[in-house]
């Protein structure tokens, strides 16, 4: 590639991102030791969107081109930012948005305006992940700060306008709804799990959510103490709940198969940069994770409880590992 191209400052981060993501890094060391991990950004990422692919298709398959046009939105807006500050800082474009730009869309109702997509994707991107310092340094996942953007700020179209995928009808009710009002549940568990009940794009088909999840795990990308405190938490407290509080706990079969708990727990909660990295940190934030999400879903005005509860746990994030660490390496008394 000709020199003065690649050298020039404002094309420089999009001709390094394409070299990066086609051929990985040309970095190398100069002398021992060489110490090379299973894992890396591009290898991450790759791992993610392959693991994201079956509840991408099914959403596809359910709301047609309404759901491609809401993820190249999702892409275009955040990419606009991402770009716009590797030519500024004279950085890199890394692929993290690859990631980012795909779960933003598939946590979003199906009848969402495309102008509310490309505002939470800009917001996620800019004050999620930017103000920061970029990627691998942001407190929060950035797709979940897009998302609680728009739903404070758009709450009509997030909490009351779905599309049954069976139907195509727009509808006020998904499951947790119904719970929530201790209403019978219109749905079977087959349904649950096949993606014929509403709700946002990515978490309708259960089964895809669960065969990439198990994906993540066997592959080692995600780590399995996450997800398993996560949902384990939730399973242990709401078959508790439901006799303590008949009324106001849903049971732990129907608590893990509605709403986006299962998509939460293995495409979000697990994050490498927003949650813990210690073994006995990442325990402890999934227990966080869990009660937070019965709490919010079971006593407070809302019906979903797994957005709040990351975002809330990803604050504490730093906060454990850091008292993990002194817990373990205490220092030495002179």
């Amino acid at each position: 590639m000709n020199d003065k191209l690649k050298n020039n400052k404002y094309l420089k981060p999009i001709i390094s991102a394409g070299d990066f993501f086609f051929r990985g890094p040309d970095e190398v060391t100069t002398g021992a030791p060489h110490v090379v991990d299973h894992m890396d950004i591009k290898r991450y990422m790759s791992m993610v969107i392959i693991a994201l692919m079956p509840s991408t298709l099914a959403a596809i398959y359910y709301y047609g081109f309404r759901a491609l046009a809401i993820i190249l939105v999702s892409y275009i807006a955040g990419g606009m930012v991402e770009v716009g500050f590797a030519i500024f800082k004279g950085d890199e474009i890394h692929e993290g948005f690859l990631v980012t730009g795909l779960i933003f869309p598939l946590v979003l109702p199906p009848t969402i305006p495309l102008w509310i997509v490309a505002v939470g994707s800009i917001f996620g991107v800019l004050f999620g992940k930017e103000v920061f310092g970029g990627t691998g340094r942001n407190i929060f996942n950035p797709a979940l700060v897009g998302r609680l953007f728009i739903t404070i700020s758009f709450p009509a179209y997030m909490s009351s306008m779905w599309q049954d995928p069976i139907t195509d009808a727009i509808t006020s009710a998904t499951p947790l709804t119904y719970l929530k009002a201790g209403e019978a549940l219109p749905y079977s568990i087959m349904d649950l799990l096949m993606g014929s009940a509403p709700g946002s794009m990515g978490e309708i088909f259960r089964i895809g959510i669960i065969i990439g999840g198990i994906f993540l795990l066997v592959t080692k990308v995600s780590n399995w103490r996450i997800p398993v405190a996560y949902l384990g938490t939730v399973f242990v407290l709401t078959s508790i709940g439901q006799f303590i509080f008949p009324g106001q706990v849903s049971g732990p079969v129907l608590s893990l198969l509605t709403g986006g708990l299962l998509f939460g727990a293995f495409f979000m909660a697990t994050d490498p940069v927003s949650s813990p990295y210690t073994p006995t940190g990442k325990i402890i934030y999934g227990f966080g994770l869990g009660f937070f999400t019965v709490l919010i879903r079971s006593f407070s005005g809302y019906t979903e409880g797994v957005m709040f509860s990351i975002i809330l746990m990803n604050a504490f994030g730093p906060l454990i590992d850091t008292f993990i660490v002194q817990k373990k390496y205490k220092p030495i008394e002179e």
